[in-house]
């Protein structure tokens, strides 16, 4: 059965947003219903909505189609989530003090499923001390917010106020209705290459793309994890909610992980760090002179293998193992040398496996197993991976 959103939409030059953001979810196989306060009306008619959703759009409190049901009351009871987006300052005051006094505030305090809040207003009404006391009266009592972005807005003001675009807010609806599995977890994930400095202008890297390793904070957080995510060069949008550390070569990955190894259960070294660094970077660029170049390199730390001489034995560690030929036996050494519970190892050479792509091909091995899964996106493996080491922790106590 698919998962209910109520949809609030109020007086907000965003107002505008909330029509694509209600089309994606519709064509995600989510149940929308959408209530509208009187001044959303003025931005967005509630026909344009009604054509997505296949369904009445609320307004009036009073406008119940069956006298003998009250459908502010009734539409809520198996909602799966109650989102406000986006949200005016009116609202968020009306809400924090409890005013039923329109469809969408009586159906907000009638709900008792989970309540997400994404406001969008001037930078200076936002910022109101007033403002920030009612968001955090609806926060002390769970409401979750998506905090806006800071942009030039639509009153020609510069700052915090802008709607989280709709990345974020998908990425938090997903949040919303995941499982918490992880509550109370600390997870710390490495992710991306490393780039390793020739001179001034150069590097040598791998083709490591960061997917992987980010798809891994993203679904750890959204199974309530406290998330750290050590992150090599990359092009990717940052995972909302995840704590991220920059770092650029293999020892600055080295550092900032090996100073937390005690502090996570859960440890996934899922970045491509770099063996080798060039012995001694020039300082001015290489000049073009000879139709040779010898460079010098020197061994980097096995940052994985130090994780698994420091590590408590209450700790899980993963890491991640690629290779072109005897996969599964070097994976195993792999797994016993580096002192690891979990070696995710990945088939290069498989379609639809490597570095770049959005789906994965890999066999898992424990001390005690090896089980090979079948292709699948990057977001599904993330969750086998961590509901895997879930089972290794519990096996331990």
């Amino acid at each position: 059965m698919s998962k209910k959103i109520i949809i609030g939409i109020t007086g907000s030059i965003a107002a505008f947003k909330s029509i694509q953001l209600i089309s994606d979810l519709v064509k995600q196989g989510y149940q929308i219903e959408v209530m509208m306060s009187e001044s959303a009306t003025r931005f967005v008619t509630p026909v344009c909505i009604q054509s997505l959703i296949k369904r009445k759009v609320y307004v009036d409190t009073f406008d119940d189609e069956n006298p003998a049901i009250i459908t502010h009351v009734d539409i809520v009871k198996d909602a799966d989530l109650f989102m406000v987006v986006p949200a005016s300052a009116h609202t968020i005051a009306k809400l924090a003090y409890g005013m039923a006094d329109n469809m969408l505030t009586s159906a907000f305090l009638a709900a008792t499923c989970p309540k997400l809040i994404a406001p969008a207003m001037n930078v200076h009404m936002y910022e109101n001390p007033i403002t920030q006391k009612n968001i955090q009266t609806l926060k002390e009592t769970g409401v979750v917010f998506v905090e806006p972005i800071s942009g030039l807005l639509a009153c020609g003001d510069t700052g915090n106020g802008k709607l989280a675009d709709e990345e974020t807010l998908l990425e938090m609806i997903d949040y919303m209705l995941a499982p918490k599995t992880l509550i109370g977890k600390k997870i710390l994930i490495s992710a991306g290459p490393t780039q390793e400095s020739i001179d001034p202008v150069r590097y040598i890297t791998n083709h490591s793309s960061g997917k992987m390793g980010y798809a891994l904070a993203k679904a750890a957080f959204q199974s309530g994890a406290q998330v750290t995510l050590v992150s090599g060069p990359t092009h990717l949008k940052k995972p909302h909610g995840v704590n991220i550390i920059d770092v650029i070569n293999a020892n600055d990955m080295y550092h900032q992980i090996i100073q937390r190894v005690h502090d996570y259960h859960y440890i996934i070294m899922s970045a491509a760090v770099g063996d080798y660094a060039v012995q001694n970077i020039a300082e001015e660029k290489i000049k073009k002179k000879e139709d040779t170049l010898l460079l010098e390199f020197h061994k980097n730390k096995d940052i994985l293998l130090e994780i698994g001489k420091r590590r408590s034995s209450a700790q899980v560690i993963c890491g991640f193992a690629m290779e072109t030929s005897n996969l599964i036996e070097n994976a195993q050494t792999k797994l016993k040398k580096k002192n690891c519970d979990m070696i995710v190892a990945n088939h290069l050479k498989v379609e639809g496996a490597g570095f770049q792509g959005d789906t994965n091909v890999v066999s898992i091995l424990t001390t005690d197993a090896v089980q090979n899964y079948d292709i699948m996106s990057k977001q599904d493996l993330a969750h086998v991976i961590l509901n895997q080491m879930k089972e290794l922790e519990e096996r331990k106590c």
